[in-house]
């Protein structure tokens, strides 16, 4: 376990570095910053008098609706379903198409039916292939049953008539918050839950790629200490300090009111992401020659991380997909929303964390026992490639 001994030495260094402490605090300030903004934002949405939603919130999906009657159409949710109305078959192309998410079709004797104790047949069309389906299914289930109770009520006052008995009209009362606010919550604190993940990348860089500038790797690669036990522990010491700054930022979270049940189960989520996103890292790093290729390199990583963290976050809101649970930040955002998670779901992000760390690391370790990438000169990143998976090529003669 010597890389514990590389550990301490990393993780002292850091916290009596008066650069890390500067970095540390105003990186909690900018939190405190956005934990304000927030909740200001948030509670002037909840107020009366509160601001409007961004074009890309309000009317979240679109639907065309051909109700004559209007019974139907009045009852769905204005807020977030942009509805066009429109007669006849022709908002089945529009669905084909992929111009709106669906259609409802209502029958022109709808009324009558109604009148005459009779089944009503809607017909929705939904375009699978958007995302957004579920918002659209969700809304328009809850519309029916709210129209259907009051049809119900309506034929049981008709046939016992009272005379103290008004006429029941349709009315939906909804509870909870809006499809948008869930949106920019729940999405806001994943991320802020998220972001120290990507904030100490320069620690990694400047512990790995710092040797070959200042020319000290080879007084680190002469110590009485194996490879693997220098990229482990410098990347132990970095998983360490990403521990402090998240168990800080849930606290901070926390007292500033907002919800977050199962606060350990999501602290131990989100370190165990931390573990393949440094070691993805230390990869750009071990193969660096300098601070500014490694910037380059981490810039364009920390994009497709965060895309493959995000994306499918959003999918899981929209779509309650099954394919969305392979981000480890859908896993944080459903435990800390409280819902209920089979164990599938649970190894599904736990298995890409175990696959992407022990190829990372290994291929961390792999580059920095080269004296080629250590020293110089470097092969190119496709020969290193082949050289890695085990194809030498065809030697000449």
């Amino acid at each position: 376990m010597k890389f514990f001994t590389v550990t301490k030495w990393e993780f002292k260094n850091t916290l009596s570095s008066r650069k890390f402490l500067m970095i540390f605090l105003m990186q909690l300030s900018v939190l405190i910053l956005m934990i304000v903004f927030l909740n200001m934002f948030i509670g002037n949405i909840e107020s009366e008098n509160g601001v409007a939603l961004s074009p890309s919130l309000t009317n979240f999906a679109s639907i065309d609706v051909s109700d004559n009657s209007g019974l139907f159409e009045k009852q769905l949710n204005h807020e977030v379903l942009g509805i066009n109305s429109v007669r006849g078959n022709e908002s089945i192309d529009q669905v084909k198409n992929g111009k709106v998410t669906a259609a409802l079709i209502v029958p022109e004797n709808s009324t009558s039916k109604i009148d005459n104790f009779q089944i009503i047949n809607l017909n929705l069309f939904v375009n699978y292939g958007d995302p957004k389906r579920g918002v659209v299914l969700e809304e328009v289930n809850s519309t029916i049953k709210a129209v259907s109770s009051s049809i119900s009520n309506q034929w049981i006052n008709s046939l016992a008539p009272s005379a103290n008995t008004a006429e029941p009209d349709v009315k939906e009362e909804k509870t909870g918050e809006s499809l948008p606010l869930q949106l920019i919550k729940k999405m806001m604190v994943s991320i802020l839950l998220f972001l120290p993940l990507f904030l100490f990348g320069n620690m990694i860089i400047d512990s790995i790629v710092g040797e070959k500038e200042r020319k000290t790797g080879e007084i680190l690669i002469a110590m009485p200490l194996s490879h693997e036990a220098v990229i482990i522990g410098k990347n132990f010491a970095v998983v360490l300090t990403i521990a402090i700054q998240v168990a800080l930022w849930i606290i901070i979270l926390l007292a500033a009111g907002f919800d977050i049940k199962n606060p350990f189960l999501v602290y131990i989520v989100i370190m165990l992401t931390s573990i393949p996103i440094v070691g993805v890292t230390s990869v750009i790093a071990a193969y660096s020659k300098n601070y500014k290729e490694a910037g380059i390199g981490l810039s364009f990583i920390y994009i497709g991380i965060v895309g493959f963290l995000v994306i499918p976050a959003l999918a899981h809101i929209s779509s309650k997909s099954v394919v969305a649970n392979i981000s480890p930040m859908t896993l944080v955002m459903r435990l800390f929303s409280g819902e209920t998670i089979s164990i599938a779901n649970f190894m599904i992000p736990f298995l890409f964390i175990i696959i992407i760390s022990v190829i990372s690391y290994w291929i961390s370790i792999k580059l920095i026992k080269r004296d080629d990438i250590m020293f110089g000169p470097r092969p190119n990143i496709i020969k290193l490639t082949l050289e890695l998976i085990g194809f030498k090529g065809i030697s000449k003669r």
